[in-house]
């Protein structure tokens, strides 16, 4: 295998830990305004993810910097192809983490319920967004003979990338309802549950259709096993929730994720982007690599610091692993005022 086939599997890797890690977390920022009947049960759903989600883009940062370092006319296509698709999720991302630090800067209902609104808005339009911009990768888009993007931002919206988008949305969607449910205690994990059973159903269904459409498209072998693996883990998914078995069904609806982006990869290798005007000009694993030299620096680079981000991230996550309720939520938390590490921050 050469090294830039190891650098498309290492980056199809990174997203895999990006969606499974972030799904999760945008899930949970959706559920903001369709679970939480209070500001004290959206302060629950925050406290839930306000530990982790910050480290769960480095997963993003690690797969954009490795697309740039590794395959830099992929990345210099895809961002000036889907430049305004990319800027409003980085302005969302940018906005979400802003919302989750200054909501309880100050007391007044107006002020809260605006940066809850700009959560609920900012975790979901990247939910679907990263869905459509991936189903454009794999169909393929207008390349020129100078790996160029030709089409507009309209051509990027069609039956199957609107699919993409709202499959990715809703499964996030109901992977943050099933953390939701393994995180809290009381009433709010009641109605997580519930709502998960109903979420992962519509995941299902959308799902199924969108696999089955990317494996005609451009499937082979290896994504028909993956997305079988994915319906599989789905289905499974929601019949642990639906017996209360909340652990297996969050790591089952992370298989599902994982299953999802792989067959992904998959069905696109050995292309990066493929060009719908000719194949001959579509960018390859081969064609849009940097050099072999550049490749081996980066290789020793990423075997040295990447298990030490998994440690530690893996450490967080073990730290503030406990269930929280709104019984532990302060009087003076639920309204707004919060200690010194700001909102994410409050006592648990």
């Amino acid at each position: 295998m050469e090294l830039h086939d190891v650098w498309f599997v290492l980056i199809a890797v990174l997203w895999t830990g990006y969606f499974f890690l972030e799904g999760f977390d945008f899930g949970v920022g959706v559920l903001t305004r369709v679970l939480a009947r209070d500001r004290r049960e959206r302060r629950v759903l925050i406290n839930t993810i306000g530990p982790v989600w910050d480290g769960n883009e480095v997963w993003l940062l690690s797969a954009g910097g490795a697309t740039f370092a590794a395959f830099p006319d992929w990345y210099a296509t895809l961002f000036s192809g889907f430049y305004l698709p990319l800027l409003l999720v980085l302005v969302c991302l940018i906005v979400r983490g802003v919302a989750f630090e200054y909501r309880a800067k100050r007391p007044e209902e107006r002020w809260q319920r605006n940066w809850e609104h700009a959560i609920f808005w900012c975790s979901l339009l990247p939910a679907f967004l990263w869905g459509v911009a991936f189903a454009n990768i794999v169909h393929g888009v207008d390349i020129g003979p100078d790996k160029e993007y030709a089409g507009g931002l309209l051509d990027l919206l069609t039956p199957y990338t609107l699919l993409g988008g709202l499959t990715t949305l809703v499964l996030f969607t109901f992977h943050g309802a099933v953390f939701t449910a393994l995180k809290t205690v009381g009433d709010i994990r009641g109605r997580a549950r519930a709502l998960a059973t109903a979420l992962g159903c519509a995941a299902l269904a959308l799902a199924a259709a969108f696999l089955a459409w990317t494996q005609a498209d451009r499937g082979d072998g290896g994504s028909l096993a993956a997305a079988a693996v994915a319906v599989v883990a789905l289905a499974g998914a929601v019949g642990a929730n639906v017996r209360g078995r909340e652990g297996w069904s969050f790591g089952l609806s992370g298989v599902t994720v994982a299953a999802v982006t792989a067959a992904l990869f998959l069905a696109l290798f050995p292309d990066v982007m493929p060009s719908t005007r000719d194949p001959r000009w579509s960018l390859t694993v081969s064609n849009a690599a940097s050099s072999p030299y550049t490749l081996e620096i980066m290789t020793w680079c990423a075997a040295i610091a990447a298990p030490v981000v998994v440690l530690y991230q893996g450490w967080t996550y073990w730290v503030f692993r406990k269930r929280i309720g709104t019984q532990h939520i302060a009087d003076s938390h639920a309204v707004g005022h919060t200690p010194a590490g700001g909102d994410t921050a409050a006592k648990r």
